[in-house]
């Protein structure tokens, strides 16, 4: 680990808080939609983020939350009964063994090789993928009051241009607390109702805040059950996160500056994925991720400390715990997630195209210009392929799989040969 967790400054709890809110969401949106436990989703995420840390060395600054590409299965194999969660849990664990057998090959493989299936001209591409299939969902929620987005997005937009020191590196959390602010003052004066801004009428609800309990319910938890169909719907999934696993690592490395693949090793980054989606299973949480998100974060305060992701994790942890200020943090309206995200993705995708012109690829090369091509293209416009009722292949993952073929098969000129 880097310096011990009590040199850390106040300013840099501040930032941790900032990273809760980027996970936040999406991490209790899976539960949500799958018919799992938010709070249970809250706990696993802040302890697979620490199991995380722990493998590969405490050197990655990565938060782990709820992966959305398991969530069709979830859906298929809970079908609103909270009585097939065990069911779930167990094809949860045997996806996260699954990552633990790509660790070991990708080990032995050797990750020269590895890296030569992922240069920049395919890995920049897919990390501007990434960013943009991410946008439609922030154009979602902003729009469902865009009022309020413009205002959170004005915030962040003045903090980050037009200020200096500390203050310049929280304008995610500055931006959420005004938009919170202003959908208060909203509310208060009865103009959410009179001009339509919302359809309850309210842009914040604290019903769930009022029903929430203090503590959180340890009855609610319960013990995996190894169903063999459950497993084969939701284990296999594990095939195209890996994928997705290889374009996050990449992203986060481009914004710290670091080569992840080489310390601590892409063998361990993957193992800590894995050994934290299997305890997610275990106690009943959704399969683990890293997080653009997050990452989003990084790139904007241009803080890169692990420490401060492994205070966000123990900050989810107790969110986890305390149902009521989890509660509180569910009534930031749609709006001020959408706005955020404008910038959180925008700024990944941002920094695909960095990694990609750093590279300085030949794009007299038509070589160069085919493989980002086809991964732009595939990539956005490519629909999810269902390969059964509940499986499905995410044109990103296709994306980055012909990418890498491309670049394997398609012949170098001999100026480039040189150059490599």
């Amino acid at each position: 680990m880097n310096k011990p967790l009590k040199r850390l400054t106040g300013k840099e709890y501040v930032l941790g808080v900032q990273h809760l809110f980027a996970m936040f969401g999406a991490t209790v949106t899976v539960p949500i939609m799958t018919g799992m436990n938010p709070s249970i989703a809250l706990l696993t995420a802040g302890l697979g983020t620490l199991i995380f840390h722990l493998i590969t060395k405490g050197i990655v600054p990565v938060f782990l939350g709820s992966s959305f590409a398991f969530m069709s299965a979830l859906i298929a194999i809970i079908g609103g009964n909270t009585a097939n969660i065990p069911k779930a849990q167990g094809g949860i664990i045997v996806a996260g063994l699954i990552y633990v057998v790509f660790a070991i090959l990708v080990y032995f493989l050797g990750i020269e090789r590895i890296k030569k299936l992922f240069p920049p001209i395919v890995t920049g591409p897919v990390i501007i993928v990434i960013g943009l299939t991410l946008s439609p969902s922030a154009i979602t929620n902003a729009s469902s009051c865009w009022l309020l987005a413009i205002i959170v997005l004005v915030a962040i937009i003045t903090v980050m241009c037009f200020t200096k020191g500390f203050i310049k590196m929280m304008p995610i959390i500055l931006g959420l607390l005004i938009g919170y602010g202003a959908a208060l003052l909203l509310d208060a004066t009865g103009a959410t109702a009179s001009w339509g801004l919302a359809e309850s009428g309210k842009l914040i609800d604290f019903t769930a805040v009022e029903q929430a309990s203090w503590f959180f319910d340890f009855s609610a938890y319960t013990l995996p059950q190894f169903d063999l169909s459950s497993i084969l719907m939701i284990a296999p999934i594990a095939l195209v996160t890996f994928m997705e696993h290889i374009g996050d690592i990449t992203t986060n490395g481009a914004v710290v500056g670091k080569d992840f693949y080489s310390d601590p090793g892409l063998h361990r980054t993957l193992l800590g994925d894995g050994i934290a989606t299997a305890f997610a299973g275990l106690l009943g949480g959704p399969p683990n991720t890293t997080y653009g998100e997050n990452t989003g974060v990084l790139a904007v305060t241009k803080n890169y400390d692990p420490r401060i992701i492994r205070l966000a994790a123990l900050f989810a942890i107790i969110l986890g715990l305390i149902g009521k200020f989890g509660a509180v943090l569910q009534t930031i309206p749609t709006a001020i997630i959408g706005a955020v995200s404008f910038v959180l993705y925008g700024m990944i995708s941002s920094i695909g195209l960095r990694s990609l012109v750093e590279s300085k690829p030949d794009f007299s090369q038509n070589r160069n210009l085919l493989i980002v091509a086809v991964i732009l293209v595939t990539g956005l416009g490519m629909p999810a392929i269902q390969i059964t009722d509940t499986v499905s292949i995410s044109g990103l993952f296709v994306a980055t799989l012909v990418g890498v073929l491309l670049n394997v098969i398609l012949p170098k000129e001999k100026k480039e040969e040189e150059k490599n």
